[in-house]
């Protein structure tokens, strides 16, 4: 699997799926995942919430914006089942790795992608973070306490539920190829998600 995640929902995905046994290999840019100087805690001067969503993955560095780097990236992808990323809708394909690039050097390659807003629509290029996915779902309208002002979940929700959903169309897009040969781009909204946990 190639994981071209970062944050939190994109890589719990990978994270679940390598917990099932995937070979996860992670391309990082070339100053590291943003995620390994998270504060609070450091182990050997690595955050410790990196390495809790990134345990057990294969780190490479890649500069995806030069084309030797998409180069490497495609040819990981020619050996690949799976894809993953969580980049802004658009992305990918100004970077030249579409799912029609993808597919056109590896017709089974299942690829997913997780956004705030999906892949299409009118919200898709909107930023989203946790805390907008939660205000936006109305989940903050059943916590915390009435009359006062909304409260976040205790844990990222948003993201999680994000990640969870992305491994079941994953797992889902994988059978399917067994019976057609074929892969399939697998679109996962973060607040689609988030609905659908309320």
């Amino acid at each position: 699997m190639v994981d071209l995640t970062q944050f939190l929902a994109g890589p719990y995905c990978t994270l679940l799926l390598a917990d099932l046994g995937a070979r996860v290999i992670k391309i990082e840019p070339s100053e590291g995942d943003s995620t390994r100087d998270l504060p609070p805690y450091f182990v050997k001067g690595t955050s410790a919430y990196f390495l809790s969503i990134n345990r057990t993955k294969e780190s490479i560095v890649i500069d995806l914006k030069r084309p030797e780097g998409r180069n490497v990236v495609l040819d990981l992808v020619r050996r690949a089942d799976i894809v993953v990323e969580n980049f802004r809708p658009g992305v990918l394909q100004r970077l030249g790795l579409s799912y029609e690039k993808l597919a056109e050097i590896n017709p089974g390659i299942v690829l997913c992608s997780i956004s705030g807003f999906g892949q299409s629509g009118p919200d898709a290029q909107m930023p989203a973070y946790d805390a907008i996915v939660q205000a936006l779902s109305g989940i903050l309208s059943i916590t915390g306490v009435p009359g006062e002002r909304p409260v976040r979940t205790g844990v990222p929700i948003g993201d999680l539920a994000g990640g969870m959903f992305g491994t079941i169309g994953l797992l889902a897009a994988l059978c399917e190829k067994r019976l057609t040969g074929r892969g399939r781009h697998v679109d996962i909204a973060m607040l689609d998600s988030q609905i659908a946990l309320l």
